[in-house]
């Protein structure tokens, strides 16, 4: 018994090598590529840079076969024809497009099939063609157009050293000129407006200071109102009638705020100079107030005239607590502008507005005045 120990171990040895071989054949006939394969012609109007038998054939990006012939034309010194075979549900149609893909960092060719409509009728296998320039890859095609700029910079040697010479004659030319250059493009930035804008110069309104002694101490509480006006009004500048008239060296002046909120300001300073004790509140204060000075702008500009002149025009409401009004009033002045620049222009304005202040200070104290024996 001991002496046939070892004869059965080495009959089942070889009975397991048996069944693994077979095994193994086995596979390579269902899944390992040796399966039922179906083949076609394929035909490369080019050289095919490191395309091997054994290569892989790709469907859309899919390994489907691999390449199993290569032979040269013998009647085309540049077609090369190969033969590829590939599972029998890969669906090639006549129409079918070949090329050849490189793939990875070391560009292994393969044959790549894509797409295709037309169905393949029954016959000998067609033969399919590669578009032109398949096998051509990155650096063949680098090379390629490397090769034609060199053809056209050479072609065209002369044109392009003679654009050089004039390049370089222009650029010496402006170096040369570079004081004069800087004098015009200042011109033009000054002819269209570019460059650094020009600093504003602003006016401020004078308010009356000195009302004298006879004066009549205001009663209950006064708020004045931010005037309301239409929206030519409602702005910093210095207006001209008829306007599109503007006389030079106004166009960088303009009033420290727009003139509902400007005139506001100055009304209040006005009443606070005429009785601090009774200093007025504004509008957003007026719940608290026993009566509202409620002012309107309808005139606010210079009139271009044989002698010009300055104008303000203002409406005054005033109303007590309960929205009735007690009196209303329109003020009016004119001041004429000795010489049409700034300063005589904001000049005038001020005499008439400081005039306009008084008599609204002195019409309201009229009203709401304390009589004084």
């Amino acid at each position: 018994m001991e002496t046939r120990a070892p004869f059965v171990v080495v009959g089942g040895f070889i009975l397991a090598a048996i069944i693994a071989v077979f095994g193994f054949v086995y596979w390579l006939n269902n899944t390992g590529g040796l399966g039922a394969r179906t083949t076609y012609n394929v035909q490369f109007n080019g050289p095919v840079p490191g395309l091997l038998v054994g290569a892989a054939v790709l469907f859309n990006g899919i390994r489907v076969g691999e390449v199993s012939q290569l032979s040269l034309a013998p009647d085309s010194p540049r077609r090369v024809n190969a033969v590829i075979s590939v599972t029998p549900d890969t669906p090639v149609r006549r129409d079918t497009k070949v090329g050849l893909d490189f793939q990875g960092l070391t560009g292994v060719p393969v044959v790549a099939l894509e797409g295709g409509e037309e169905l393949i009728a029954n016959g000998p296998i067609p033969i399919l063609v590669a578009e032109p320039g398949a096998g051509q890859s990155m650096t063949q095609a680098a090379r390629d157009a490397l090769r034609r700029v060199d053809s056209i910079l050479a072609t065209n040697s002369d044109s392009l050293k003679a654009t050089i010479d004039n390049l370089r004659i222009f650029s010496e030319g402006l170096a040369k000129n570079t004081g004069r250059m800087d004098g015009i493009f200042a011109g033009l930035e000054k002819m269209t407006g570019g460059g650094a804008p020009s600093a504003k110069v602003i006016y401020d309104l004078k308010v009356p200071k000195d009302f004298g002694e006879s004066r009549k101490p205001l009663k209950g509480q006064l708020a004045i109102s931010e005037p309301t006006t239409i929206l030519l009004y409602d702005t910093q500048r210095i207006l001209f009638m008829p306007p599109g008239n503007d006389p030079s060296g106004f166009a960088n002046i303009q009033w420290s705020d727009s003139l509902p909120k400007l005139t506001q300001e100055k009304f209040i300073q006005s009443f606070e100079n005429y009785d601090l004790a009774h200093a007025p509140l504004r509008a957003s204060d007026a719940s608290k107030a026993d009566f509202q000075l409620q002012l309107d702008i309808r005139a606010f500009q210079i009139t271009l005239a044989a002698e010009p002149f300055a104008e303000i025009g203002m409406s005054a409401k005033l109303v007590d607590k309960s929205g009735r009004i007690l009196a209303a009033r329109i003020f009016r002045e004119k001041k004429t502008i000795s010489a049409m620049d700034p300063a005589n222009a904001t000049s005038a304005f001020n005499d008439a507005f400081e005039i306009i202040c008084r008599d609204v200070v002195g019409w309201t104290a009229g009203h709401i005045g304390v009589k004084t024996q």
